[in-house]
């Protein structure tokens, strides 16, 4: 509680010491209307122009010295090539740092190009000029932006996430009023440019309204021309010390002096050259997590010679990110040395008054503070960086983050120029976040979203790795899912989709498991909807039926958490957003749309729960020896509508007539993969556990997917041993999970394909004439109680995939095969 109130001080008497914008110069608060959202939050009427996010906006980096310009600024939409508008007003009112689209800036439309213009004052007492200089800062315009201070052109700033600043000394006038305009073009999708999930058109799906312009808060301060421009801390916990750079600006022989509190007390010091490593002792560390989210003060002093130059304030968490082998020998995501279950939802940062921008501090504050409300411990932030405010309250409230970068837009393949700024602006994000106590992932790509090469995806990772070893990073949340072009097997963490799921991975090697995203159980909520209707995965009809299932998935989460070896689970999501109705909270925060006291409950549990002993995990029971099988099917019949059971009593019932032809012994069943199939009456397999299929098969086209064997799930078939025509390969599959052939079949040719599903390495193995052809990792398959059918596969409970060709000597067990009895089974033409 100390530690609270003395940040609190902190940052109250630096909006204090803010020097309030001058009436006599700033343009006329008359002039700017907000307009009226669909749906406004507890916030929305709060924002005015006297109070547009007045909070001092650098919470790792502060001076006593500051101006906030977000108010009124004048406005105008802009074409290609028009020159700045010098010495003359604009003709609309915008409240920055409102993005333009949004209702609280007024303007509440989007445009491609734009021109910003205000007046504003030094203040006198800041004596600007010769070595006192004057800075200008912003904390991220989108995306790309000209900046000219009494028509000077003072800055060009390219990316709509990272912060920039600029010393303006040399354009000032004398005295009087100085004229600042900003200009900006933001094409959004139109473009390669990182955007994340905005689009210049919403759709009712999962991408949303554009946020284009200011976006966050823009400030002035005086500062010496040497002077502290960034502090880079990470805390080493193995000798005791945070690892300290100050970097400056300036000449001179610039020294630095660092001293760490703890409240008023002193427990360190540290000195030496500007830009240069320093060792801060902390002796004996109060450590911070999410149960104990201590943090120290800093005090950062700059010398140039014997005189100080600058002076700032800050503040730091001593914790240590890494992973740590459990007892049943896996690897798990650790914090402080202790393995910590990461309890996440995903959190897309929109709003329905301010879009990208949060109307006030004190909604910022909420979204972070409701995690821990409903016992999360972790945030994914999705492909949006936030302004420093937010993860000062995470860093303060003690939740984990995930950073994802924001990805470029989905489908095609970026050029290569899209490739090098992407690259560039996700090294100026890590830069700039990477003090920050509460991130501990970074996560640089999203599904398949604007991913271009998976050996690319995994050079990143490596990269990004180097440029911050202490953290985990996340090379690709959600390799399974989508466009992705597979694991690249770099990174920390190996990261499954999947809905409703849990998704089911398994640590790889020294990599820890992790599903990045489940859930998406829907809610509408009359009243308090973006349109007239919503989309989830999957949708309930009250709140009662909706804590219900979430329990339901959380206590799923805990049995796949300590059976696979899972160490972080991420629900999608915390608020409902636009057309996505999948929240915990109406998207205007107003409604809680499940029982918040049973969904913290079980989130606790599972947090509590996993713990890397993997308890209650099941071992799968010896199964029938032999190469038998539990099911055998010949089908050397030749004629009829029924292909008998040679290994029990489930005979196979030809269903919509398919022909016989001859097969690779004999004769075999063909189908004309419209609707022919042929179904056993019976779940053969227990498909909770270990189990094998196989079959001779002939192709007569090759195209979209068609399943061999198949055994109907409640929505999927539990397993599918198949053609993929997304991968033109043989697959033994789950749903959304692919083991792989290497290569394209040939139509008209007989090839013999097993299917091996081994639960106790958390497997599934296809093997193709024998031979090991492709794995994939899957702890859990889908429970089955439907028929084993042959020649079509079910997914979202419909009948699909039929066959295109023949099918032959199809055999299901119930055990894993090894690999030598697969081998023997093809040589024997089983």
């Amino acid at each position: 509680m100390r530690r609270t109130v003395a940040l609190t001080a902190l940052l109250s008497l630096v909006a204090a010491a803010a020097v309030a914008p001058d009436p006599a110069y700033a343009a006329a608060p008359a002039q700017w209307r907000p307009g009226t959202p669909p749906i406004s939050t507890p916030w929305t009427a709060e924002v005015g122009p006297d109070n547009a996010l007045p909070e001092y906006p650098r919470p790792q980096l502060v001076r006593n010295k500051w101006q906030s310009l977000n108010g009124v600024w004048q406005f105008a939409g802009a074409a290609e090539g028009e020159a700045p508008p010098f010495g003359a007003d604009l003709s609309e009112r915008v409240l920055v740092p409102y993005p333009i689209e949004s209702a609280l800036s007024g303007i509440q439309r989007r445009e491609d190009r734009m021109w910003y213009k205000r007046a504003f004052r030094v203040p006198t007492r800041w004596q600007v000029g010769g070595d006192q200089r004057l800075r200008l800062n912003f904390g991220a315009v989108d995306y790309d932006a000209t900046v000219w201070v009494n028509g000077t052109r003072v800055a060009t700033h390219r990316g709509g996430y990272d912060a920039f600043s600029v010393d303006v000394t040399d354009a000032l006038r004398p005295t009087g009023q100085q004229e600042l305009i900003v200009g900006v073009t933001d094409l959004t999708d139109q473009t390669w440019q990182p955007v994340g999930k905005q689009r210049n058109v919403p759709d009712r799906g999962i991408f949303y309204t554009s946020a284009s312009g200011i976006w966050q808060s823009v400030w002035m301060e005086p500062v010496a021309a040497g002077h502290i421009e960034r502090l880079a801390m990470t805390p080493d916990l193995g000798d005791g010390s945070l690892r300290l750079t100050a970097r400056a600006a300036g000449g001179g022989d610039l020294r630095v002096e660092a001293i760490a509190y703890n409240g008023n007390r002193v427990v360190g010091r540290a000195s030496g050259p500007a830009g240069t490593e320093l060792r801060l002792p902390v002796r004996n560390p109060k450590l911070w997590s999410p149960d104990s989210p201590f943090l120290y003060d800093l005090t950062v002093k700059l010398f140039d010679g014997s005189r100080r130059v600058d002076l700032v304030t800050s503040y730091f968490g001593m914790r240590e990110v890494g992973t740590k082998r459990g007892a049943d020998g896996k690897p798990y995501m650790a914090l402080n040395g202790e393995i910590l279950f990461n309890m996440s939802t995903l959190d897309q940062g929109f709003w329905p008054d301010g879009i990208y921008t949060a109307p006030t501090d004190e909604a910022l504050r909420f979204d972070v503070a409701e995690h821990r409300r409903l016992g999360f411990n972790t945030i994914r932030k999705h492909i949006k960086v936030e302004p420093d405010r937010w993860y000062y309250w995470a860093d303060r409230l003690g939740l984990m983050v995930w950073q994802d970068m924001p990805s470029m837009r989905t489908g095609g393949t970026p050029p290569e120029d899209a490739r090098q700024e992407f690259e560039r602006q996700l090294r100026e994000i890590v830069e700039e976040h990477r003090s920050w106590t509460s991130i501990t992932v970074w996560v640089p790509f999203n599904e398949g979203w604007g991913e271009w090469d998976r050996v690319a995806t995994g050079r990143i990772a490596d990269e990004v790795k180097a440029w911050d070893p202490s953290r985990l990073v996340n090379a690709h949340s959600g390799v399974n899912c989508c466009a992705s072009h597979g694991d690249s097997g770099r990174g920390d963490i190996i990261d499954y989709h999947q809905y409703l799921g849990p998704a089911s991975p398994v640590p790889s090697g020294d990599r820890v498991a992790a599903d990045g995203e489940h859930g998406g159980l829907g809610l509408e909520v009359e009243g308090h909807m973006w349109f007239g209707e919503g989309h989830g995965y999957e949708m309930t009809p009250d709140r009662a039926t909706l804590t219900e299932r979430y329990v339901r998935n959380q206590r799923d989460l805990l049995a796949i958490a300590n059976r696979c070896g899972l160490s972080a689970g991420v629900y999608t999501q915390i608020t409902d957003v636009e057309h996505e109705v999948n929240g915990f909270y109406t998207y205007d925060r107003q409604v809680e749309k499940m029982d918040f006291g049973r969904v913290r409950d079980v989130n606790l549990a599972v947090v509590r729960s996993v713990d890397g002993t993997g308890a209650n995990v099941p071992q799968p029971p010896p199964g029938t020896p032999g190469l038998t099988g539990v099911g055998h099917w010949p089908m050397d019949e030749g004629s009829g509508t029924v292909t008998a059971d040679a290994a029990g009593d489930h005979d196979g019932t030809l269903v919509n007539a398919p022909m016989w032809t001859d097969g690779r012994a004999g004769s075999a069943v063909l189908l004309d993969g419209t609707s022919q199939y042929v179904d056993t009456g019976a779940a053969i397999l227990d498909t909770t556990g270990s189990y094998t299929a196989s079959a001779w098969v002939r192709l007569d086209s090759l195209g979209g997917f068609a399943t061999a064997v198949s055994q109907d799930g409640d929505s999927h078939s539990a397993f599918f041993l198949q053609y993929s025509g997304a991968d033109n390969r043989f697959a033994f599959s789950f749903a959304g999970i692919r083991a792989l052939a290497p290569t394209a079949p040939e139509t008209g040719r007989w090839y013999h394909l097993t299917g091996v599903r081994d639960l106790s390495t958390g497997s599934l193995t296809l093997y193709v004439d024998g031979q090991r052809a492709g794995t994939a990792n899957a702890c859990l398959g889908e429970r089955s109680s439907g028929h084993t059918v042959i020649g079509r596969g079910r997914y979202n409970g419909n009948p699909v995939d039929f066959w295109r060709g023949a099918v032959d000597q199809v055999r299901v067990y119930d055990r894993a095969l090894s690999a030598g009895e697969v081998a023997q089974l093809y040589a024997t033409g089983g």
